[in-house]
C-alpha cells in the first residue's frame, strides 16, 4: 500500500492519549521508554495524570504529541505498514524527520523538548508583558481564499497596519493569522468587510509561526546546531516552502525558519497529491489533518492511525 504518513501538530493532544499503544506493542513501549530517558520524565505518568489544561502547555504538549505520534508509527511498522513519504504540521515535522531518516529518535525528542521550552519562554514573556491588555495571539479567517488573505495583509501592512501575519495556510477555506491583540481586533473588522464568513479568535498560547517567535528561534538554534541531519531516505515535505526537502542541510535550515514563518500546508498537500498515494494516514492523536485533507477535494482517503483500534483497522484494510 502506497501510504503517506501525516503527523499532527500542537492542539491534537488529549488526556491518556497513546496509552493503549504501549499495552499492545513492545515497539510503542520502546518509544515511550526512549522519550522518558531522553527527557528525564516518565511520559506514561505524564500523559496518564495530566489534565487537558496541563497538556496544552507548549513545553509539555510538544513532547507528549511527539511521543504518541512516534509510538503510533512504531505500531504501524510492526504491522508492516511503512510510509512512502512523510509530512508533519508544525511540531509534526519532527516525527516526520525521524521517520524519513533525517534524525535519530533520541535527537527527535531533544529537539522537540528544547523547541517547546524556547517557545513557552516567549509565550510567558508576552503574556507577562501584556499587563491588563490582551497578549498577542491567533485567529482563523474562514471563507476567504488564502491568496486573498495574504494580499490583504500585504496591502494593510503597506497602509500602516503592523504586527499581522498569515501563520497557517490550512485549507482553501481557512487561514490562521497571528498578530498583536490590536492588530487582530482591527483585522477582524477588515476581513469581514472583505467577505470573510467568520473570523474566530483561537484559544492558543501565543502568536505561533510569526516574527513574534524570533526569540524562540534564537534560543532553539544552539540545540539544533548540535544535531546531525542526514539526507532523507524517503520523500519529506516542508511547511515553510510546501516543497520536497532535498537534503539534511536544507531540513536543518528550514527548522529554524519554521518557528517564525507561516505553514504552507495547502502547498504541501498539493505536492503530496502529486505522488499519487493510495491513502493518507494521520499518525498520532486527533483528526485535524484528515479534515484539512478533505478540504482539498481529493478522492484519496485519509485515515486515522492514532489508536490501537485505528491501527489494527489499517492492517486489515491494507492486507
Amino acid at each position: 500500500m502506497n501510504a503517506i504518513f501525516l503527523f499532527p501538530g500542537q492542539g491534537a493532544q488529549y488526556p491518556e492519549m497513546g496509552l493503549d499503544l504501549i499495552e499492545a506493542s513492545s515497539e510503542a513501549k520502546r518509544v515511550f521508554d526512549t522519550a522518558s530517558a531522553v527527557l528525564g520524565l516518565d511520559m506514561v505518568n505524564l500523559i496518564r495524570n495530566s489534565d487537558a489544561d496541563t497538556l496544552k502547555r507548549t513545553d509539555i504538549s510538544q513532547n507528549a504529541i511527539s511521543t504518541v505520534s512516534l509510538a503510533a508509527a512504531a505500531c504501524l511498522k510492526e504491522r508492516d505498514i511503512f510510509p512512502a513519504a512523510c509530512a508533519g504540521f508544525s511540531l509534526g515535522e519532527y516525527p516526520a524527520l525521524y521517520c524519513a531518516g533525517l534524525i535519530s529518535l533520541d535527537d527527535c525528542f531533544r529537539l522537540t523538548d528544547n523547541r517547546g521550552k524556547a517557545m513557552q519562554s516567549v509565550i510567558d514573556r508576552l503574556q507577562a508583558g501584556s499587563g491588563e491588555a490582551k497578549a498577542p495571539g491567533m485567529a482563523a479567517v474562514v471563507g476567504l481564499a488564502p491568496e486573498r488573505v495574504e494580499a490583504l495583509i500585504a496591502q494593510w501592512k503597506s497602509d500602516g497596519l503592523s504586527d499581522l501575519y498569515a501563520a497557517n495556510i490550512n485549507s482553501p477555506k481557512q487561514v490562521v493569522i497571528s498578530g498583536s491583540a490590536a492588530a487582530l481586533e482591527e483585522a477582524e473588522k477588515r476581513f469581514k468587510e472583505a467577505g470573510a464568513r467568520r473570523v474566530l479568535r483561537l484559544a492558543v498560547a501565543g502568536p505561533f509561526h510569526s516574527p513574534f517567535m524570533k526569540e524562540a528561534a534564537d534560543a532553539f538554534a544552539p540545540t539544533l546546531d548540535k544535531v546531525q541531519f542526514n539526507d532523507p531516505l524517503i520523500p519529506i515535505f516542508s511547511n515553510v516552502t510546501g516543497n520536497q526537502i532535498k537534503s539534511g542541510a536544507e531540513a536543518k535550515a528550514l527548522a529554524i525558519r519554521q518557528i517564525v514563518e507561516g505553514i504552507r500546508w495547502t502547498d504541501e498537500e498539493a505536492a503530496l497529491a502529486g505522488l499519487e498515494p493510495e491513502a493518507m494516514l494521520e499518525v498520532g492523536p486527533g483528526k485535524v489533518l484528515q479534515g484539512l485533507w478533505r478540504d482539498t477535494g481529493s478522492e484519496v482517503p485519509c485515515f486515522s492511525a492514532g489508536t490501537i483500534s485505528d491501527i489494527n483497522e489499517r492492517k486489515m484494510h491494507f492486507s
